[in-house]
């Protein structure tokens, strides 16, 4: 008995049926480790290269700080001028309260037209990034901490996923910005929608929308879903005549819905209501050219490569140009040679500038086009949520407008490629076919984000860091993700191209990265200096236009993945 006793001591308990979800629910599924690891990493990152963006924020410290409300968005000393909505200018005049002395004098607060500053500046204004940032992993670790213990490891390796993600160290913590906090309120409404807690969700985007206007882009989504999940009642609703149709909506959620959404507005806009067209004016600047700096590797990018090609096999081949004329007459494509020689001089498109592109073969695009495509694209993501408002419907649909508008935009930033991969990433663990798309849409989307940082010291850290996170998500989600039918049915048919595709990533970055370091030894690289540019702009963007395909295939005729 006494050795039965013993024996028993040290066996380990069977395993019950309760045993597993309980185990799951009392591990410990914590950001904290991930916010002190990379804060480490941000704060070796502080003396690292920073664009003008920097020099941006500072003016806008200074101009909030300095000068009354309602000079705001009218100073021009500089030509960083205030080009954000209130809500953001609230929170620079706010980060401007706490400027300590030493930085002042070291020129943070100056409206000059171009800022002087050193060191002191650097490091407050680096601090406020990686302090507000916090905010991200709150809202994260709210989405994992509510999520049903089935879904908690689907719901860390998400979070996860997010906070160190490549885009927000590369655009935040060195090229300079503050996505991180500000797509920490557009997930706040991601969390809220999910918990079907519909008044949080719209208080969360609008308060989004008043930081950032990138957002609206999103407004098509937000505004269906929220119209037919809290507003809508078709499950009780019995038509008999047309006045019955009043009765399919809920007034009281309509107005509830409504009156948050006005307050926010309000508060937000109140203040500037006699500077509106002022306002309007900087938050929409549509003298700005169809293209932004270097190309962002969207539709646009093929349509300006194209271009190219054309116009260098007409000049090579002038018998190519006889040729065209006969089908295509003027001023779809120029009437002689020498106008083609003229039209290059006015085009700018490859420079990295911004500023307005003139096509010298294809015809010209309009802000309107870019409009009616974007909107065109938005309004087929948005039907199905009309019939289905669920939350993985919403996401799917969120995530294919966030596509639409960075693909078909006018002046599209190559940042914005975050407005397309944040969403996609509540969605990927919903089914392993979301995979392939996603694995396209992040290697491509964070990979076009590499010539933001031209600092070759920066080379290393940016493929790297990069490369790591691919490899441990890929694999993360690969074991995580499930198939929501028991055949996985291979509807991306390019999937095993997809995965050549990304591969390939890795010598299109590592040879132009030779090219651009053998330019400063040897003149003649430097005549092409805006190859390296051209080509991951134009791979890229095939990449995304291949995930965005592959996404839109499965969110319009693959019912059971969404049920």
């Amino acid at each position: 008995m006494v050795a039965m006793k013993g024996a028993n001591i040290h066996e380990k308990p069977k395993a019950s049926k309760v045993d597993g979800p309980l185990s799951m629910g009392n591990r410990r599924f914590s950001l904290w480790n991930f916010w002190i690891s990379s804060l480490l990493l941000k704060i070796l990152l502080i003396p690292d290269y920073f664009s003008t963006d920097f020099d941006v924020h500072r003016n806008w410290l200074a101009i909030t700080h300095r000068l009354p409300l309602c000079r705001w968005y009218h100073e021009h000393t500089s030509q960083w001028t205030l080009d954000y909505p209130p809500f953001f200018a609230y929170f620079e005049w706010f980060l401007s309260q706490f400027v300590p002395s030493i930085v002042e004098k070291d020129g943070c607060l100056d409206i000059v037209e171009k800022g002087h500053f050193g060191w002191p500046t650097i490091v407050f204004q680096r601090s406020t990034v990686i302090i507000s940032e916090i905010l991200l992993f709150v809202v994260l670790q709210v989405f994992i901490n509510t999520s049903s213990v089935k879904e908690k490891t689907q719901s860390f390796v998400t979070a996860s996923s997010i906070v160190l993600s490549p885009g927000f160290l590369i655009v935040d913590h060195i090229h300079f910005q503050y996505n991180g906090f500000l797509f920490a309120i557009l997930i706040a409404s991601i969390v809220a929608a999910k918990q079907k807690r519909y008044l949080w969700c719209a208080f969360f985007y609008s308060v989004a929308l008043c930081f950032k206007h990138i957002f609206l882009y999103l407004a098509p989504c937000y505004f269906v879903f929220l119209l037919k999940a809290y507003c809508l009642n078709f499950s009780d609703f019995k038509f008999r005549s047309y006045k019955d149709l009043i009765f399919i909506v809920r007034w009281k959620h309509l107005f509830e819905l409504g009156f948050i959404v006005i307050t926010v507005f309000t508060l937000c806009f109140g203040p500037f209501v006699h500077d509106m067209p002022q306002l309007m004016n900087r938050l929409f600047p549509f003298s700005r050219g169809l293209t932004h700096a270097y190309w962002a590797p969207n539709f646009w990018a093929l349509y300006s490569f194209l271009d190219k090609v054309f116009t260098v096999i007409m000049l090579k081949l002038p018998y190519v140009h006889k040729f065209a004329s006969k089908f295509i007459s003027p001023p779809l494509i120029p009437a002689t040679i020498e106008e083609i020689r003229q039209r290059i001089v006015q085009n700018n498109g490859t420079k990295g500038l911004v500023q307005d592109v003139y096509f010298v073969i294809l015809p010209q695009i309009t802000p309107k086009l870019t409009f009616t495509l974007t909107g065109f694209y938005q309004i087929l993501a948005v039907i199905p949520l009309m019939f289905d408002a669920s939350y993985k419907r919403f996401i799917g649909s969120l995530t294919l407008c966030g596509l639409a508008s960075y693909l078909f935009g006018w002046h599209v930033h190559e940042k914005a490629i975050m407005l397309a991969i944040v969403p996609f990433s509540f969605l990927v663990v919903c089914d392993r076919r979301l995979l392939t798309s996603f694995m396209l849409l992040t290697a491509s989307g964070y990979v076009s984000l590499f010539p933001l940082l031209y600092q070759n010291q920066d080379f290393l850290l940016k493929c790297l860091y990069t490369i790591v996170w691919c490899v441990i998500y890929f694999y993360a989600l690969r074991k995580t993700t499930v198939l929501s039918s028991s055949v996985e049915r291979r509807v991306f048919f390019l999937d095993r191209l997809s995965m050549i595709y990304i591969y390939l990533l890795l010598p299109l970055v590592f040879g132009f990265q030779f090219l651009d370091l053998m330019k400063w030894r040897y003149p003649l690289f430097q005549k092409f200096e805006f190859l390296g540019l051209m080509s991951y702009s134009v791979y890229c963007s095939l990449g995304i236009m291949g995930s965005w395909i592959g996404l839109s295939w499965l969110y319009n005729f693959d019912e059971p993945l969404w049920e």
